[in-house]
């Protein structure tokens, strides 16, 4: 994971926080956070202090590369028996607006995403009670028949434990024959926040936190790579997100399989979660993406959406831990229809301009991080 020897070290006298320098002392001697640690790190009003300690790690791991994909957003139905409270996007099958998208139609968009050049398609649904096991392990046979050298990262932990339960068998067996159709790694989505009691009121009948890891270990005792994610921005508290980055960090201990921490910052508008809004500025994004890193010191990426949080934001994080901006997304419906207010689709020269104006070194990849050695010229 590291990346040679760098002239990366943090000047501790510039912190101005007591507990801050106490976690970079952690830090320089190879020794992790704790939970204390973390709220002390949300709390902070030392935002610079906290972001040398970050950018140190971030340079250990990553150097100064940040990472982009050229992909396309698969969002195949709205259509979901889940309905939760902090979604915009999902529809009961009578909706006027509910849609499915048959397998030639999934085809065809993928066709012309691929004309465009696409590494990647990136793939997420509803929960359909119509759709059945062999919808999903042919969708992604003919993706991999347009192009086999396209990277599938396919459906959320909530999906997968839907696939089980509907078809009536066993986990492990899904995630068998999606491989064998061409499954390459999972998506982070459906985590939420793992703190039960405030779940129940986000994403009532979603599946456990507890359940939500029990998917993750499976796909990677199958050797399958996957993100982790953390909705925020809603009625969590600090110590909310520590626990639920503390239960990431310890399933990564027992599996290695996560490979990015993204946290997604929670946009009510169109929702049914009202006035729950607990942060105004960037600087609390700035805490929540430094202390990932800083905490999360076993999982090699952290990403920012530059499509849930702005350019100027994603831009920012790269120096505060963030070594991903994410990809281009074309077609991207899940956040737009919650009142993200960005484009739904970013050119990979958008995205080259802004981490090379933040100063870090743009390389193109896909989800698994493959070919991602180079830099961009």
């Amino acid at each position: 994971m590291l990346d040679g020897p760098r002239e990366n070290m943090i000047d501790t006298d510039r912190i101005l926080d007591p507990k801050i320098a106490a976690v970079a002392e952690k830090v320089l001697a190879g020794d992790e956070a704790d939970a204390g640690d973390a709220l002390a790190m949300l709390a902070t009003t030392d935002i610079l202090g906290l972001g040398s300690v970050a950018n140190h790690v971030r340079e250990s791991v990553n150097g100064n590369r940040a990472y982009y994909g050229v992909n396309m957003n698969l969002n195949y139905t709205n259509i979901c028996e889940l309905r939760c409270p902090l979604c915009a996007y999902s529809r009961d099958a009578r909706d006027p607006d509910a849609y499915l998208y048959s397998l030639d139609e999934i085809e065809r968009r993928v066709r012309e995403a691929a004309v465009r050049g696409i590494d990647e398609v990136h793939i997420v649904g509803g929960l359909h009670p119509g759709l059945k096991l062999d919808y999903f392990e042919e969708m992604l046979r003919r993706i991999k028949k347009i192009d086999p050298r396209i990277f599938i990262v396919a459906f959320t932990a909530a999906e997968y434990d839907y696939f089980a339960r509907l078809n009536g068998v066993p986990l492990g067996e899904v995630f068998d024959r999606l491989i064998a159709a061409g499954l390459g790694a999972l998506p982070g989505g459906g985590a939420e926040i793992f703190a039960e009691e405030k779940r129940a009121l986000i994403a009532p009948k979603k599946i456990s936190g507890g359940r939500w890891l029990e998917v993750m270990k499976t796909a990677h005792r199958r050797g399958l790579k996957t993100n982790a994610t953390m909705l925020y921005n809603h009625i969590e508290s600090d110590a909310d997100i520590a626990d639920h980055m503390g239960r990431i960090r310890d399933l990564q201990k027992d599996t290695g399989g996560f490979k990015t921490f993204v946290p997604l910052r929670f946009h009510e508008e169109n929702t049914k979660i009202r006035s729950a809004r607990r942060f105004e500025t960037g600087f609390d994004d700035i805490r929540i993406y430094a202390t990932a890193r800083i905490f999360l010191h076993n999982v090699p990426h952290i990403k920012a959406l530059w499509m849930y949080l702005g350019d100027r934001i994603a831009q920012t994080l790269l120096a505060f831990g963030v070594d991903d901006i994410g990809a281009t997304y074309l077609n991207e419906k899940v956040v737009h229809a919650a009142g993200a207010a960005t484009p739904d689709y970013g050119t990979e020269e958008f995205l080259v301009r802004l981490i090379r104006s933040a100063g870090r070194d743009p390389v193109r990849t896909a989800a698994d991080y493959s070919g991602a050695g180079e830099s961009r010229p």
